[in-house]
């Protein structure tokens, strides 16, 4: 099915068909939790720039490759109709066929899997079960015989991957093993990035429901997913103060909370808007998880550097 969406770009080159299906404003969600991971090695005196880079390359790229699957698979089960209100699916729109997709996901995806020899090559093999586990995901999120992102499971998942596995996963691939303080800091990055899923999908209840998509916010209903991303966000202001009383990090980790004044104008937005207008919270959203990534980073590893002459 075409759309027929007035907002739909005319005339685009293949280069900026492909930029719309990668949707490089999700990035920043991909790329935080690594950044996290990283310093936290870094502060053990674990980190390594190679390991480091490799860890960032493949995920944004498993991020890429997880946007261009659910575009060609929501639009073979039918989720993205003319009546979408989120960002353009460019399968739904028709700029590209559905075997161009698949291509560009496996492309995508092969990419993902070099940088992983790498890394199996750097830390070992348990690499591989996360780095296969995680194409699998990705993939099995909207397409295969069980899309679990339809059953409710896509808050879960996010969490592992965009939590446990990124910030652990990076930590692993530069010191050898996951350290305490690497899963603490896990559940703050993975609550994050799955507020970003609960505004994406508290916009597109209704759509959804529709199409049978029984996302975690239609099973809540938009009442109760407003709760959930509430507690996603009080969970992860919290745990770096936790983190700090517990002796896992210095207080430094609470310049994390710089990022407060970005919460409010988010709530407000997620409890008066519906539909269309919650791409703005979206985007902010994830905007939020950078910001939170980068000063939470910051106090972890200023203390080794303002103190590293003493």
């Amino acid at each position: 099915m075409t759309s027929t969406n007035k907002e739909t770009p005319q005339n685009l080159k293949p280069w900026q068909v492909w930029l719309l299906a990668a949707r490089p404003k999700t990035l920043p969600a991909a790329a935080a939790p690594v950044i996290v991971g990283s310093a936290l090695a870094f502060a053990d005196g674990r980190f390594r720039p190679g390991p480091a880079a490799a860890a960032l390359l493949a995920a944004l790229l498993l991020q890429i490759g997880a946007n261009i699957a659910n575009d060609v698979f929501d639009y073979y089960r039918g989720a993205d109709t003319v009546h979408r209100v989120g960002p353009l699916r460019v399968t739904q729109a028709g700029l590209l066929t559905p075997p161009q997709v698949l291509l560009g996901m496996w492309i995508t995806f092969s990419l993902a899997a070099l940088l992983g020899a790498y890394l199996i090559a750097v830390a070992g093999w348990p690499v591989l079960l996360v780095g296969l586990s995680a194409i699998i995901a990705a993939i099995a999120y909207t397409g295969g015989p069980f899309p679990f992102g339809y059953y409710g499971l896509g808050d879960l998942f996010v969490f592992l991957f965009f939590g446990v596995a990124a910030v652990c996963g990076t930590y692993f691939v530069q010191a050898g093993q996951v350290s305490a303080a690497a899963a603490w800091a896990a559940v703050p990055m993975g609550m994050l990035v799955t507020a970003i899923l609960v505004v994406n999908n508290l916009r597109d209840i209704e759509t959804d429901r529709l199409a049978g998509k029984q996302t975690l916010a239609v099973r809540l209903g938009a009442g109760g997913a407003r709760l959930e991303y509430l507690t996603c966000l009080a969970v992860a202001y919290a745990v770096p103060l936790v983190m700090a009383l517990g002796g896992w990090v210095t207080f430094w980790a609470l310049l994390s909370w710089l990022s407060l004044p970005l919460v409010v104008p988010l709530v407000r937005m997620i409890y008066s808007e519906t539909g269309r207008p919650l791409n703005r919270a979206l985007a902010g959203t994830g905007r939020l998880a950078l910001v939170f990534g980068l000063f939470f980073s910051l106090g972890i590893v200023l203390p080794n550097i303002v103190f590293a002459g003493f």
